[in-house]
């Protein structure tokens, strides 16, 4: 029998799905499965991609989204001609008794690409080094049926429409052009990297439409964009089957991967080296293209199967796992705050719930050069388990197992055992370097937390305890031995960079968001050992019993570090309380003073998408759960939600940013269930949030602390 109380889910989802009639070059729409995504303009393809690339607007003084079509797996390494090593970005930094350890820092990002290039060989190639692969353009080629002349700019589109139906993956997409109608349907498929596409065109049969996919090289550089400069750059060796089924061989430098294209309702031409066209014999095309690290032979799907199996996959989805619904609240806000919700579970579900840590930009457009950053990791994904979907962030953490040698090595060199986590890497873990991020430690912890996180998500399950407890071990014995022991206390030393990335990471000590995270960290991998039948070691609880206090200033509020509070950047010493489950370390009324001194003193413009949930999990933890909601809506333009749900961060250089996404879900995750996950009933005024479905997380945990 049907649960009476129980949410009307597709009610919910319904309220939110993207309906629009005007263009937004900020917020294309993405259709993808965690592990490859198509980013597509109000065509339902990538018909303007030029239009929307990044260079195109800064050129004409706006801000736009590029469109991407990008696998987890499709990585490239440029050529390195001169044969530099991270070896060659490695600097000396001494610790407080001064012994010289090395960190790769030797690279200068506020350096202009022709600077970098020529003072900093090895760090720039390092920066921009991996690069997540542009995988193809798949496009309409347009010509007005009136003019004749080609259609390039969007603005010559007239009646567009556009819906992206989250209940069933789906992108309708509706415009004309010389008063032809053209409506499409794009869909991914939830486990292939496979692409389907369904069109009707009254411009097909006036042969002024047809469709093109078509493969660029890649830049060099931070965003690596496609680079259509160089067709000699690259290899794509095209076959056409006598069954229509087209195969095409790509090669980038070194990196190479597989294309298979099929289509009904067309034939197919090579105009180009580059290019497949699809020229319409009738007013209907089907098409699926599907992209491979290796050539494939598994039947290719129709896309009615493809669009069938998405709608499949995403009902699944939304009748699993957590829920809410604001429907009753009487607060203006609420229904802003619902739809960021509802956006942000798709959009992380597409583009962070992959098989390795997503970028910042996700699959939509290269960042970093389309590499990640490992203390972004548990933005990104933390809250699949806290909304009871562990599964999705479980796919990236077998990742972690693979770069252990890397990770052992790291601590190695600085004469530690046990695992250091890289911060900013691609797909083989290898350090990028820059004055900041090598020198970062609240990645550390993260494996411990992403272990528990998935342990209480699966009610306690002990097969959990024993498939991530090398992870736990390995990382735990590194946090033990990176404390530095003065009189008796263990602290955190320098060369240390907090995450509030505004200190000298040669003169800092003791930054309290970290030493809670450490202490959490320590006392979780004890209490994983004693849930297995384990001894703890005991260098791990002498670490325990005397990490050093989080520093206080003489007003009675938690410092940033010892002796110092930067208020620009990250407010990261509220992490201490709440992204951090409340330990003995941390005294609820002093940060409750430090809360008030953030939301009173801090510098608001140079906040971060992430800034906003970790202030809503502080204020929550202590009970202030006005001041959690008015973090969460608090108008500033880092905390805007696009129309297509993308938390919009820089113009061009880093237009979403999904750690902003991801964090908003963790907060809210705490604002509608206790830690044992039951429903919150204690609401501010003007609030009504029903839930259902939430697991239980970690909550307070002491340092003798033994869960049954």
């Amino acid at each position: 029998m049907k649960n009476q109380d129980a949410i009307d889910r597709r009610a919910v989802i319904a309220r939110h799905r993207i309906r629009r009639t005007e263009i937004d070059a900020e917020a294309p729409m993405s259709v993808g499965n965690g592990e490859f995504a198509f980013t597509a303009d109000a065509t339902g393809l990538q018909t303007f991609a030029d239009w929307h690339s990044r260079a195109a607007a800064r050129a004409a003084d706006r801000s736009a989204t590029p469109l991407g079509t990008q696998s987890q797996w499709a990585f490239h390494w440029a050529p390195n001609p001169d044969g530099v090593t991270l070896e060659d970005t490695m600097e000396p930094f001494a610790r407080p008794d001064g012994a010289i350890v090395t960190h790769p820092t030797a690279y200068d990002w506020r350096l202009t690409e022709a600077q970098a290039r020529e003072q900093q060989p090895a760090g720039y190639y390092y920066w921009v080094n991996p690069q997540r692969l542009h995988l193809g353009r798949l496009a309409f080629r347009i010509t007005d049926p009136t003019t004749g002349h080609v259609v390039d700019d969007p603005g010559q589109l007239t009646d567009t429409e556009q819906v992206l139906d989250l209940w069933t993956g789906t992108l309708e997409s509706a415009f004309s052009v010389g008063g032809k109608r053209t409506t499409t349907t794009t869909a991914v498929h939830p486990v292939r990297d496979l692409l389907a596409v369904s069109s009707h065109s009254e411009l097909f049969a006036a042969g002024a439409a047809t469709v093109r996919l078509s493969f660029a090289s890649i830049q060099d550089t931070w965003e690596a964009d496609e680079d259509w400069s160089r067709p000699d750059g690259h290899e794509s060796v095209i076959t056409v089957l006598p069954d229509g089924t087209v195969e095409i061989s790509r090669q980038v430098d070194a990196a190479s991967y597989s294309v298979r294209l099929r289509a009904r309702g067309c034939r197919v031409e090579v105009p180009e080296p580059h290019v497949v066209e699809l020229v319409p014999e009738t007013d209907r095309i089907e098409l699926v293209v599907e992209f491979t690290p290796t050539e494939s032979t598994a039947p290719l799907p129709s896309a009615r199967d493809v669009f069938d199996a998405a709608a499949a996959h995403w009902e699944a989805h939304w009748t699993t796992g957590a829920f809410i619904d604001l429907d009753g609240s009487t607060d203006q806000r609420a229904a802003e705050l619902e739809r960021r919700i509802v956006l942000s579970q798709y959009l992380t579900a597409i583009q962070c719930a992959g098989s390795l840590p997503p970028q910042e930009s996700g699959l939509v457009c290269n960042s970093w050069g389309g590499t990640f950053h490992l203390e972004m990791h548990w933005w990104h994904a933390a809250h699949f388990a806290l909304w009871g979907r562990p599964a999705l962030l479980e796919r990236s953490l077998a990742w972690y197992r693979e770069i252990l040698p890397t990770a052992r090595a790291n601590a190695a060199r600085l004469g530690y055992p046990g695992a250091r986590w890289p911060k900013h890497v691609g797909p083989e873990g290898i350090e990028s370097p820059n004055e900041i991020g090598p020198l970062l430690v609240w990645q550390q912890p993260h494996p411990i937390s992403y272990a528990e996180l998935v342990y209480r998500a699966n009610d306690d399950d002990p097969d959990v305890l024993e498939q991530y407890a090398d992870l736990v071990d390995e990382t735990a014995e590194f946090l033990a031995a990176l404390l530095w022991w003065e009189e008796g206390t263990a602290h955190l030393a320098p060369p240390i960079m907090p995450a509030q990335e505004r200190y000298d990471a040669a003169t800092t000590w003791d930054p309290t968001f970290e030493l809670a995270y450490v202490w959490w960290g320590l006392t979780t991998a004890s209490e994983w050992r004693r849930r297995r039948g384990a001894d703890v070691p005991t260098h791990w609880q002498h670490a325990i019993e005397a990490i050093a206090p989080l520093p206080v200033s003489a007003e009675g509020r938690y410092e940033a570090v010892r002796g110092d509070t930067s208020l620009i950047d990250h407010p990261s010493l509220l992490g201490a309380f709440g992204f951090v489950p409340p330990t003995p370390l941390v005294d609820a009324p002093t940060m409750s003073r430090t809360l008030d001194m953030v939301l009173d003193e801090w510098d608001w413009n140079a906040t971060w998408g992430w800034d906003y949930p970790l202030i809503a999990m502080c204020a929550t933890r202590l009970g202030r759960l006005d001041v959690a909601f008015d973090s969460l809506l608090r108008p500033l333009p880092r905390n805007r939600h696009l129309s297509n749900g993308h938390n919009f961060q820089v113009p061009n250089r880093l237009p979403l940013y999904l750690p902003g996404n991801g964090g908003l879900l963790a907060a809210v995750a705490m604002l509608a269930s206790d830690d044992d996950g039951r429903p919150r009933t204690d609401l501010p005024d003007g609030w009504r949030l029903r839930a259902e479905g939430f697991p239980a997380r970690p909550g307070r945990v002491d340092a003798t602390e033994t869960r049954s």
